[in-house]
């Protein structure tokens, strides 16, 4: 195997570890990646899972910063090398991948690639991705100066011990992009069963509340005449329930809406939600952050579905005037507060109010990220809910 700094039976350990820690797919290609080019010593490593026209669904790369990846422009095609080692199924290692006959060159910004290294992922029969690596950094002395650097056309070159080391990576990043896939659709399936019952909940509850206000509307309609001051009793009825239909409305919408997570990141797609709330309802809602990098997909999705069930208790039940919520760097993960000033609630009453407040489902989120709750209250001193989670 690979005598650079990560090889070793314990180097090994530690990337097929990595790999099966993450249950969110970005975040397990991610990992493959970084985990194959540095325990193999190359300069650059992607991975392409591709789709059913030619393309690729999904590409990552390791090696290549984000200015130089926007420059070099649209994701490749299933061309080339990739399409060999796609459609025939088999391994490419080559001293020069420029010199190979099938090499159809590259955009302007793409980096200079040399020596090369490339497998096929399967799951079965079925090809689920293509991993490969390029320019194999020699060790110090061998060539090139220290510090280590690509080998010129091929000096050093990746070995048949490096190809059989991808091989055992490509065997465990199979298991574990296919374990990541089944959770992404289990997890899908899990949501879609949840907006059917929030659709549900949400026909039932404002076709009840515009029912009562039509009917309200109708006898405020008949006592105009006959008795104003009672009239005027039921119209104030029809505003509040009508503010009620409202609530219901804005709730919904924010649970419904899917989180852009993806796209914005965590801290971006809170204050958006948060500026939102805050429009909506008399209370002041505010949010603050410090310091907090991007976190793996599950525990920034954990975080935000605990954010938006505080502070739906806080703006529904609590009727506090101020809400603030912050989301700061801890360690090596972060730590989300939601405090507000509303009625608060005996927390020795953890049945009846954990049921009631959503306590159970924030706890269990917060756990299955490896992370922890905590609840303060007091009848009339507010609430701070906080949830911690560990770097990933």
């Amino acid at each position: 195997m690979s005598q650079g700094p990560r090889s070793g039976l314990a180097a090994v350990s530690a990337a097929l570890l990595a790999m099966s820690r993450h249950l969110e797919v970005r975040d397990v290609l991610k990992t493959i990646v970084a985990s194959a080019r540095e325990l193999l010593d190359a300069q650059y490593a992607a991975l392409g899972v591709p789709d059913d026209h030619g393309g690729f669904a999904q590409f990552v790369v390791d090696g290549v910063s984000e200015e130089e990846w926007k420059a070099i422009g649209p994701l490749p095609r299933q061309h080339g090398i990739l399409a060999s080692m796609l459609h025939e199924a088999r391994a490419e290692r080559l001293a020069d991948v420029r010199k190979d006959p099938r090499f159809e060159g590259w955009p302007s910004a793409h980096p200079e690639l040399a020596d090369f290294l490339g497998l096929p992922i399967r799951d079965g029969d079925e090809i689920i991705g293509a991993l490969f690596l390029a320019n194999k950094l020699c060790p110090p002395g061998e060539n090139p100066p220290h510090p280590p650097s690509p080998s010129p056309d091929g000096a050093c070159g990746f070995t048949e011990d490096d190809e059989e080391l991808l091989a055992i990576l490509a065997q465990h990043a199979a298991i574990a992009l296919t374990n990541a896939r089944l959770y992404e659709r289990s997890r899908e399936l899990t949501i879609a069963e949840e907006r059917s019952r929030l659709a549900h909940e949400l026909h039932d509850a404002v076709s009840q509340k515009l029912f009562s206000l039509r009917l309200t509307a109708q006898a405020a309609a008949a006592l105009v005449d006959r008795d104003p001051g009672r009239a005027k009793g039921e119209l104030q009825q029809v505003a509040a329930l009508a503010a009620e239909a409202a609530d219901e409305l804005r709730a919904a919408v924010v649970e419904l809406r899917p989180a852009a997570l993806d796209e914005d990141g965590l801290v971006a797609t809170l204050r958006t939600q948060i500026q939102v709330l805050d429009r909506a309802h008399t209370a002041r809602v505010t949010f603050d952050s410090r310091g907090v990098r991007a976190l793996p997909a599950a525990q920034e999705e954990a975080l935000l579905r605990v954010a938006q069930e505080a502070l739906h208790n806080a703006l529904r039940h609590s009727g506090a005037d101020h809400v603030d919520v912050s989301l700061d760097k801890r360690g090596g993960g972060a730590v989300l507060r939601v405090t507000d000033d509303g009625s608060g609630f005996d927390p020795r009453g953890v049945r009846r109010a954990g049921r009631h407040l959503g306590l159970v489902s924030m706890r269990d989120r917060a756990s299955g990220v490896g992370g922890r709750l905590t609840v303060e209250s007091a009848p009339g001193k507010g609430t701070t809910i906080e949830m911690e989670v560990p770097g990933g």
